[in-house]
């Protein structure tokens, strides 16, 4: 930023050192370029520049997409398969996505809600989820069978 204003010092400075401030070239009257002139249009761009800055602030405050905030979506784990192919978990809300993904898509394997969901918050503060214990007495039996 310091540069700029120089540059623009030294740029509005340098025509008035060599040429007189008024000039007739074939019988009309030429005013050269000033440091008060360089200065307004230094002003005014800032100004648009400002009113820029202004109009796209109140267009992410008003889109109502969250900018930083707390995110309504977030991966809770994922599991490579291979080099390219993977399995995410995905909380969207109150529902939990299973994903695969590959380079060349992205599918939805399963979609859980409600008690069904692997990661609960009464999962994780309490005891086991509903879930866990479906899928251990799941695993008990196909262990017996």
């Amino acid at each position: 930023m310091v540069r700029f204003i120089l540059s623009v010092l030294f740029y509005a400075y340098l025509p008035s050192v060599f040429a007189s401030p008024v000039s007739e070239v074939s019988g009309v009257a030429v005013k050269n370029v000033g440091f008060q002139d360089v200065l307004q249009w230094g002003l005014a761009l800032i100004f648009v520049l400002g009113i820029f800055g202004v109009f796209v602030w109140s267009l992410r405050k008003l889109s109502g997409l969250p900018v930083g905030g707390e995110a309504k979506m977030r991966v809770l784990g994922g599991l490579s398969l291979g080099m390219r192919e993977k399995v995410v978990l995905l909380e969207v809300g109150n529902k939990q996505l299973v994903l695969g993904v590959t380079p060349g898509r992205i599918e939805a394997l399963l979609v859980l809600d409600g008690e069904d969901r692997l990661v609960s918050d009464r999962g994780e503060q309490g005891g086991p989820s509903v879930f866990s214990q479906k899928l251990v007495q799941a695993m008990k039996r196909r262990g017996n069978g």
